[in-house]
C-alpha cells in the first residue's frame, strides 16, 4: 500500500494537542509525517520537526515555507493538519486548498462567518477536503449513538442536552500563562472564549448524534474572573431543525470537572447518555425497561461502532484513538479518490467544512444572543439559509 504524506503546522514541543495528532496520524499506517512547521519561532520549530524525524529539507521555519517547499515537491504532502492559534487558521487552510492540498484543520475552523464560509466555497471549488477536527465525534460509542438514533429506536428525538465543562482556567494566578491568556483574547480567539473553545464541541456532538442542525438559539455569557474580556462560562439553550429541544453549558471554570463532555438524548421511546471520561460505556434506557449498559467493542453492535474500535472490550479507548478514526476517514476518503472508488460510509464520517462553518455561525449567534440577554436568534449559517 502507497502511504499518503502528512504534514502539520503548528503543535510544536509543549503543544497541548499536537501529540494527539501525530498518534492519531500514525495509527493505522495509512500516513508518513513527513513535513511541518511546528513552532512560530522557526529555530525551535525546525529543531523539533528534526527531532520528530522529519528531514532537514521538509522541516520548515513557517507555514509559508512550507507551502512554497511542498508545491514544488513531486512528493508533496496529501494532507495539512493546522494546528495552530484561531486568527490563522482561516489564512493558513485557504492557501493549502488553493494549492490542491487537502487540509484538516483545528476548531474553530475560522474567526468570522465569511471566513468560513468561503472555506466551504473554496473546497468546493478546488474539489480538495477541508475537514475540521470535532475529533471526540471519532469515539466508538459516539458514533453507534449516531447509529441508533438514525435507524429510530429511540423514536423522535425530543430533547438532547450536552455539556462541556471544566475547571483548569479558574485560577486567577495563572491569567498571565500564555497558554491559558491567548484563549480570552478577542485578537487571536475571536468574538468567544469558551464557547468558541470547548462549548462548539458539545453542540457538533449534538448534531452529529441527532442528524439535526442547530436552527435558533438563546445565549447568556459570563466572565466570572475579572480582566477577562471573553466570556468563560455560557448556557445555550437552543432548538433544531426538525424539532428537537437542546441545552448546553460549557465552562472553564468548573473547579472539580476534568474534562466534562457528556451527550444526552432522549427520545419518545428511550434515552442514551454517554462521557468521553468515561468512553467504554454508553447508557441506555429503553421506554419502560431496565437501564442497559452498552460496552465499546461487544458483539452486535452497528457497523460505525466495530469500524471505530481499536482495542478488545474492557481495555481503555483514549482520546488519541477518537482522533486516529478522523485520520483513518481522512484516509480511507482520499485512498477511495485516487483510487476511483466510493469511501467505505461507515468510516467516512469526518466533520466537513460545512460542519465549521455551521459551528462558527452559532458562535456569533451566541455573541448576539448574550449581548441581547438572552434573545433567540437565527443560528444557521447565511448560505443555508
Amino acid at each position: 500500500m502507497t502511504k499518503l504524506n502528512w504534514g502539520m503546522i503548528g503543535g510544536g514541543d509543549g503543544s497541548q494537542i499536537g501529540p494527539a495528532h501525530r498518534l492519531a496520524a500514525g495509527l493505522d499506517a495509512h500516513f508518513d509525517f513527513v513535513a511541518g512547521a511546528l513552532d512560530h519561532d522557526p529555530a525551535r520549530g525546525r529543531a523539533f520537526a528534526r527531532r520528530l524525524g522529519i528531514t532537514p529539507d521538509r522541516a520548515y521555519g513557517d507555514w509559508r515555507e512550507m507551502l512554497a517547499g511542498e508545491v514544488a515537491r513531486p512528493d508533496r504532502i496529501d494532507l495539512v493538519t493546522v494546528a495552530t492559534p484561531n486568527s490563522t487558521h482561516y489564512e493558513i487552510s485557504r492557501a493549502f486548498l488553493e494549492a490542491g492540498i487537502n487540509v484538516l484543520c483545528e476548531k474553530p475552523m475560522t474567526v468570522t462567518e465569511a471566513e468560513a464560509e468561503d472555506l466551504v466555497l473554496t473546497a468546493r471549488r478546488t474539489g480538495k477536503i477541508c475537514a475540521v477536527n470535532y475529533g471526540y465525534t471519532g469515539y466508538a460509542l459516539v458514533r453507534h449513538m449516531r447509529a441508533v438514533v438514525a435507524r429510530g429506536d429511540l423514536g423522535k428525538v425530543r430533547l438532547v442536552v450536552a455539556e462541556f465543562a471544566h475547571g483548569h482556567h479558574a485560577n486567577a494566578a495563572d491569567m498571565d500563562n500564555p497558554r491559558v491568556r491567548w484563549r480570552y483574547d478577542p485578537a487571536q480567539a475571536g468574538v468567544s472564549a469558551q464557547f468558541a473553545d470547548c462549548g462548539i464541541h458539545a453542540l457538533h456532538m449534538a448534531s452529529f448524534v441527532t442528524g439535526q442542525e442547530v436552527a435558533t438559539l438563546s445565549a447568556d455569557f459570563a466572565s466570572c474572573l475579572p480582566g477577562r474580556v471573553l466570556e468563560d462560562d455560557a448556557m445555550v439553550n437552543f432548538r433544531m431543525d426538525q424539532g428537537t429541544v437542546g441545552r448546553l453549558w460549557t465552562s472553564s471554570v468548573a473547579i472539580g470537572r476534568q474534562h466534562g463532555l457528556t451527550i444526552q438524548v432522549f427520545g419518545e421511546t428511550g434515552g442514551l447518555r454517554w462521557a468521553q471520561e468515561q468512553p467504554n460505556q454508553l447508557y441506555y434506557m429503553p421506554l419502560g425497561q431496565r437501564l442497559q449498559v452498552i460496552e465499546r467493542g461487544e458483539g452486535n453492535l452497528s457497523p460505525e461502532a466495530d469500524r471505530a474500535s481499536r482495542v478488545t472490550v474492557g481495555h481503555a479507548e483514549g482520546m488519541p484513538l477518537a482522533f486516529g478514526n478522523i485520520y483513518r476517514d481522512l484516509a480511507e476518503t482520499l485512498i477511495a479518490t485516487r483510487d476511483g472508488r466510493d469511501p467505505d460510509p461507515a468510516i467516512s464520517l469526518f466533520p466537513r467544512a460545512e460542519d465549521g462553518l455551521r459551528s462558527i455561525a452559532a458562535i456569533h449567534a451566541a455573541v448576539a444572543s448574550a449581548g441581547q440577554q438572552g434573545a433567540w436568534v437565527d443560528a444557521r449559517p447565511m448560505i443555508f439559509r
